[in-house]
């Protein structure tokens, strides 16, 4: 087997071999996997083994989005192969040891975001050809690198994007059971179209023709959108192909990466009703990491009611009005992303800000760090610009009277009176304005057709979701109750501390309204 005894002499190729599996934190999956598929006799893994190791055929039974290539269902059928002969160098008889964590290093190692990207688009382009589609896909390994140049067709970028949605869902659905369902990513691509198509920016992106259009998306552009906009994409890929072989490995020892996977028997058709639908949890996940990745994504994987916790507000549920999201967000300490939905010139679309704090009533504004999201109809992530700090503007009236009333509503970005996104504490007119005005967030549309002049935009709806985990939603409620409980102590009235009704002043005032000639006697 893999495992070395401490007698055995173990050759530099060997060494060095799992140590760079080491180093990825998979070598005892590894060793198990590799016990189990190989043959005994041999001590190699017959090549059929492992292509039956990596086969992905799913029979999808709905799809969020409008637009369906019809060959998409039968490239993945040919996923496996791909996989095998891109990475897994065999010899006649099979795959030995070394060659096998060799191949997992080659696939799964630590590397740049660039070349894990390399790697996946390789991986496309041969399940591509070998479905019978075409791409315009240049892929030269003829010197030992691994060059790729050419060209994807959007439906091409659409069919990728599936290939690694099909490949996440796999790997958190180990144990199966969980319904596979096609996720609207048209929001990813036609943000790819906008940034890399010539003239993108100049496109209609309201018109659904584009996605099956022959607009030629570059390569080298396409890297650049890929690490700027979506940088976990690669990782699809290299969490499939370890979830497949952890599957060998019984009480295997699961890397933090995939350690919580939701496998639970459940339909996730519930969480389309909510602006936060499984594509956009999906392609919010592809820009995060730790805590906040995994719980946007119980979204897409968990249970109704697991994804109900994280539901903090929704407008249209609890109400609209900044009272009312005070009232559900208040106490919860950890990272919240915020949606609205709204419409301008008869055409709807979704913007998000994510904060990695908690909210506070303020005159001003705070924050640490965050991020603006254009979500739909074209997706895009604005980071922390490190110019300014103001992320977060969130300001209830106060009691009392106010000389230099501040606004009362939520903001990001920009500056008081002057926001780069600002809703009213009616949560009916939203404000956008263009960058120039900020300095916290990098610049960029956050709607199609954005202009230099401020637009108003009337909401739709607001959603806010709380990405912090259990503990921090466990300590939201404990605080939610005290709130509760003082509430009803404040209300409750001690009939003992009030004096008799015939000797009360309210009477004696009651009654001189009542007959003001009536002579009041007064008593000694």
């Amino acid at each position: 087997m893999g495992a070395s005894s401490s007698t055995e002499q173990v050759s530099p190729e060997r060494r060095e071999a799992e140590s760079l599996a080491a180093s990825t934190g998979a070598l005892t999956v590894l060793e198990k996997s590799f016990s189990n598929l190989s043959d005994p006799q041999t001590q190699t893994i017959p090549i059929s083994s492992l292509k039956e190791c990596f086969e992905l055929s799913i029979d999808y039974q709905s799809c969020e989005a409008s637009f369906k290539p019809e060959n998409f269902p039968g490239l993945l059928n040919h996923l496996n192969h791909s996989i095998v002969e891109q990475f897994f160098s065999a010899e006649e008889n099979g795959l030995n040891w070394i060659a096998f964590l060799n191949g997992y290093t080659k696939c799964c190692g630590r590397m740049t975001t660039s070349d894990s990207l390399n790697n996946l688009l390789r991986v496309f382009g041969s399940t591509t050809t070998k479905s019978g589609a075409t791409t315009g896909l240049q892929i030269d390994s003829s010197d030992g690198d691994c060059k790729i140049n050419g060209h994807l067709l959007p439906a091409d970028l659409l069919m990728l994007l599936w290939m690694c949605w099909a490949m996440y869902w796999d790997s958190r659905n180990s144990k199966g059971g969980v319904k596979f369902d096609l996720v609207d990513v048209n929001n990813l691509v036609l943000s790819a179209v906008s940034s890399c198509g010539d003239g993108g920016s100049e496109l209609n992106v309201w018109d659904d023709s584009l996605l099956g259009s022959d607009i030629q998306l570059p390569i080298g552009k396409l890297h650049v959108w890929v690490l700027k906009t979506v940088p976990n994409l690669p990782e699809c890929l290299v969490q499939f192909v370890y979830s497949r072989l952890s599957k060998f490995a019984p009480q295997q020892e699961k890397m933090e990466a995939s350690s919580s996977s939701t496998n639970d028997n459940h339909s996730n058709s519930e969480s389309h009703t909510y602006l936060l639908t499984p594509g956009k949890a999906w392609s919010i996940s592809l820009t995060l990491r730790s805590t906040m990745h995994e719980e946007i994504l119980k979204t897409c994987f968990a249970h109704h009611d697991e994804v109900k916790e994280n539901l903090l507000y929704r407008a249209s549920l609890h109400g609209k009005g900044l009272n009312r999201f005070w009232s559900n967000v208040e106490g919860y300490n950890g990272p919240i992303l915020l949606l609205i939905s709204a419409t301008s010139e008869d055409h709807s679309w979704t913007i998000g800000a994510l904060t990695h704090q908690a909210y506070e009533n303020k005159d001003t504004f705070y924050g640490t760090s965050g991020s603006l999201y254009a979500i739909s109809p074209v997706f895009d992530q604005f980071t922390s610009s490190g110019k300014e700090k103001n992320f977060v503007y969130s300001h209830l009236h106060v009691a009392g009277y106010e000389a230099y009333p501040k606004p009362v509503g939520i903001g990001f970005g920009g500056s008081n009176g002057n926001e780069r996104i600002f809703m009213d504490e009616d949560f009916s007119k939203l404000i956008v304005r263009h960058h120039a005005y900020d300095k916290t967030y990098h610049p960029g549309s956050l709607f199609p057709n954005q202009g230099y002049l401020p637009t108003e935009a009337q909401v739709l709806d607001v959603e806010v979701w709380g990405l912090g985990g259990k503990k921090v939603k466990e300590a939201q409620n404990s605080f939610l109750k005290r709130e509760q409980l003082f509430t009803e102590q404040r209300r409750k009235i001690d009939l003992k501390t009030f004096t008799n009704w015939e000797d009360s002043p309210e009477k004696m005032m009651m009654d001189m309204v009542s007959n003001p000639s009536a002579v009041q006697r007064e008593k000694r």
